[in-house]
């Protein structure tokens, strides 16, 4: 759901205990399964990886291979997104979250757009204002745009013990549920594919993350930005991407001695994801296993409007 603010208490260990580690509940229980495959998408990525350094903890084994989209979690280099990110303006956010229990989704989306003015800000006022011009479709930015707000604990979490302490990163830097959370602890397969022109989560940090596993991990990086480098299908034959079987320390080696490909990453990723598949299994109907549906898909969460943003 979009939280608002009844939802301002909500912290980063509510987070993993009513997303990922519930979810995984639910899906051994509406499909039977043990085994799933994970994916994480930017800040889902971060919570992914904490979820797997706890369920590693705790000697849970259901998530048999997980994915990270341009996702941070060595935040020592937090790239671009450091401007906004120190002691005093994480007080002064905390301030307007705590004024309202909540991020406002079109602030962080203007946070971004401000790392990238001249495409995201400039490039609209000269076109549409000064130029009278229509905006030009684009389903990626138009998509973008569907922003969801951050309950305020559970933010200044995040904001505090990510980008200022970078606590993930260190063996037992984090406890969830009173368990140390040790990244190298985890064993499973991992694939990481960043994007070289992000400016969110750049590619040399989202490289040192990936170094922080114990088990076999396959880092791709992407042509193009933080949404269009990954959501980038076959058909369209863009950006490309480069592969390097080997890991050195520095990301700036692992490139110099990459291989670079025409097309899309998904190609590679089909190749790696498929051998942890599984057998196919018959097409199931929501609802008909040990969890009733509780309404039709998308779900009217997503009629939720945020608040619309202030010039």
């Amino acid at each position: 759901m979009n939280p608002d603010a009844g939802y301002a208490g909500k912290t980063f260990e509510d987070y993993l205990n009513q997303g990922p580690l519930a979810a995984l509940d639910a899906i051994e229980r509406a499909c039977d399964v043990r085994e799933t495959n994970v994916i994480g998408f930017c800040l889902g990525g971060t919570l992914l990886a904490t979820a797997l350094g706890y369920l590693a903890a705790k000697g849970d084994k259901r998530v048999h291979s997980a994915t990270f989209f341009a996702t941070l979690i060595d935040f020592e280099q937090g790239g671009e997104l450091e401007v906004f990110v120190d002691e005093g303006q994480v007080e002064a956010l905390e301030k307007r979250m705590v004024e309202r229990g909540y991020l406002e989704g079109s602030e962080m989306a203007t946070t971004f757009n401000m790392l990238r003015a001249n495409d995201l800000i400039w490039s609209f006022v000269v076109n549409n204002y000064l130029l009278g011009r229509d905006p030009f479709p684009f389903d990626l930015l138009y998509w973008n745009s569907d922003s969801t707000r951050m309950p305020a604990a559970m933010h200044s979490y995040y904001l505090r013990n990510m980008y200022l302490r970078n606590l993930l990163a260190q063996p037992g830097g984090l406890r969830m549920n009173d368990t140390p959370v040790d990244l190298s602890r985890v064993d499973i397969p991992l694939y990481f594919i960043s994007a070289v022109e992000d400016h969110i989560a750049a590619w040399k940090s989202c490289y040192a993350g990936a170094r922080l596993f114990g088990g076999p991990v396959r880092f791709v990086l992407g042509g193009s930005g933080h949404i269009a480098g990954i959501i980038n299908p076959p058909a369209a034959n863009k950006y490309g991407y480069w592969t390097n079987e080997e890991r050195p320390a520095a990301p700036e080696a692992w490139l110099e001695a990459a291989s670079q490909h025409a097309g899309s990453w998904w190609m590679d990723w089909a190749g790696w994801s498929g051998p942890h598949g599984g057998p196919r299994v018959p097409a199931r109907i929501p609802g008909a296993g040990a969890l009733p549906a509780i309404e039709d898909a998308p779900g009217s969460y997503v009629a939720v409007r945020g608040e619309p943003l202030r010039k």
